[in-house]
């Protein structure tokens, strides 16, 4: 028996929406993460771009255990001499680009390297309900169904 390779020519990258109203950060990002790796398909091969088109909508409403909201500090560094930076998720998401909470935690739970930066252009984040990729007809996962831990309702 040979170990079956897939080639980019064979892929076929479907879409998905994930709504993540009420869902819980990590678990959410984890799940994002394993569909734009391919890791969920029978055919996924590590050096190849096999996973899918992911659509996150409702991004504003993601939830975060315990005092993370508070807390959590996202740190930057603009490149000049005392150029840190900082800001909790709170002031993030109560901002004007609360979507870049989800982002940062889908690409920090991807690997480095040129394929998970091409694989990360296939994440697409919303802060509202609504996105432009309705022609692409994507179907919807739902997470609380995979497991319950996934969302948390107040």
């Amino acid at each position: 028996m040979k170990t079956y390779s897939a080639k980019p020519a064979e892929v076929e990258k479907k879409w998905v929406v994930i709504d993540a109203e009420n869902a819980v950060v990590g678990r959410l990002a984890a799940i994002v993460a394993r569909r734009l790796r391919g890791k969920h398909l029978p055919i996924y091969t590590p050096h190849v771009d096999c996973g899918d088109n992911v659509i996150v909508v409702n991004a504003e409403r993601i939830v975060l255990t315990g005092r993370k909201r508070d807390d959590k500090t996202y740190y930057w560094h603009t490149g000049h001499p005392g150029g840190i930076k900082q800001r909790t998720a709170k002031q993030i998401l109560d901002g004007k680009f609360p979507e870049r909470i989800v982002e940062k935690a889908v690409q920090r739970m991807m690997p480095d390297g040129p394929l998970a930066r091409r694989q990360l252009k296939n994440l697409r984040v919303y802060a509202g309900p609504s996105h432009p990729h309705e022609a692409q007809q994507p179907e919807t996962i739902d997470i609380s169904a995979l497991n319950a831990r996934n969302v948390r309702t107040a």
